[in-house]
């Protein structure tokens, strides 16, 4: 029935219907153990491979991806698909002009599921990875053991944008008005050439680029200030540490009262914490000993943004919160910051230890199973009251 329903359907969720079931089962992480999900087989849709090209990353990570000649899979064009690494290529055999099959991983992301050589003319080439950055010409190599090319230079240009944005992303320090098209300015005029330096822009500066007026430079600068106010757990995934998460900065910020007692953590105890193994325990070792993240964090500390864990105390200390629902005035995001800022938790899922669900317009299955355990429910109205933002 798939085809005759009037709208997109990627799968299938299967649930147990019986809400007592639900909170002896639990949840794991964000996967609850009383529902399953079930994929369709994707839709294919055959194109040709016009080019393979370079984006770097934050970590200098050389990561290819592929032009295609535009196609309509499953409702959606498709120009662009991730390739991964070079490994990944070549395990495909992909050669820039192939004929290949293309999908949508998951009714989603885009993805080459294998190139169809019986097509191929002699013209096709193969694609090797370069030992130059495309973006600053400084030195690629591939470390022992990995999979990734990276760029050696520390000062390329687009590490530092990817780095810039990641860190100004709304899930991290959340700078409103910091899109790709300012964070190029300001890297590419040198106003900006690290994360810190971002707290030394004055509105003079600002008015110096294309774009900017009084309003929108005030703007930007009161959106870098109130930035300052950074959670732990915000302020540790914005670091863009490798391997750390949103929801391991979450952990660490549980374990850790500041960035400081956080970089003298070594990997014996660090692997103490559940869900920490000897990678990941290395990975945030091996960036806090980095001499550049070192003189980052101090920069930052110096600018204003020194959060610790101790410090969010407040009227909502020792609270957890559930949001359900679209909230009117204001983000779900902007929400669960105005409680941590009060000293509150924000969950994912209903359970007893949750003091209250805040249900705004449509709300989903958190709303019944909040009511059939008795928590207390608030309307946006009543929780905007309960934090001092009601108008």
């Amino acid at each position: 029935r798939r085809e005759s329903l009037p709208f997109e359907a990627d799968g299938v969720v299967i649930k147990i219907n019986d809400l007592a079931l639900h909170e002896r089962l639990g949840v794991v992480g964000r996967e609850p153990r009383w529902a399953i999900a079930y994929k369709f087989a994707p839709v294919q849709g055959t194109t040709k491979l016009l080019d393979i090209r370079i984006n770097v990353g934050r970590t200098g990570t050389l990561n290819p991806y592929a032009v295609l000649e535009p196609v309509t899979v499953g409702g959606v064009t498709i120009r662009h698909a991730a390739l991964h690494n070079e490994d990944y290529i070549r395990e495909k055999d992909l050669r820039i002009g192939d004929t290949v099959i293309v999908q949508r991983a998951g009714e989603v992301i885009p993805e080459i599921v294998a190139s169809i050589p019986e097509r191929r003319t002699g013209k096709e080439r193969e694609f090797r990875m370069p030992d130059r950055c495309p973006e600053c010409g400084g030195p690629v190599v591939r470390p022992p053991g990995e999979v990734a090319h990276r760029c050696t230079n520390i000062s390329c240009p687009a590490r530092i944008k990817e780095s810039i944005r990641h860190f100004a992303s709304r899930r991290a320090a959340d700078i409103q008005g910091l899109g790709e098209k300012i964070v190029n300015k300001l890297v590419d005029t040198g106003l900006v050439r690290r994360i810190s330096d971002l707290y030394r822009l004055t509105k003079a500066d600002l008015l110096r680029l294309e774009g900017f007026a009084d309003k929108s430079a005030e703007n930007l600068l009161r959106e870098i200030e109130k930035s300052k106010g950074i959670s732990l757990a915000r302020f540790i995934y914005a670091l863009g540490i490798p391997h750390v998460g949103e929801k391991l900065a979450e952990i660490l910020a549980e374990n850790y009262d500041s960035i400081d007692e956080l970089a003298r953590a070594g990997e014996e105890e660090l692997m103490q914490i559940e869900g920490i193994g000897p990678e990941v325990a290395k990975s945030i070792v091996d960036f806090f000993r980095n001499p550049e993240n070192k003189k980052l964090i101090e920069e930052l500390k110096a600018a204003g943004l020194n959060p610790r864990r101790k410090a969010r105390v407040g009227p909502l200390s020792g609270k957890t919160f559930v949001f359900t629902g679209a909230l009117s005035s204001m983000t779900r995001e902007e929400a669960k910051r105005v409680v941590e800022e009060l000293g509150g938790k924000v969950a994912s899922s209903v359970s007893r230890k949750v003091d209250y669900v805040v249900v705004g317009e449509n709300p989903g299955s958190k709303y019944d199973k909040a009511r059939a355990l008795g928590i207390p429910l608030l309307s946006e109205e009543e929780f905007l009251k309960l934090v001092g933002r009601a108008s």
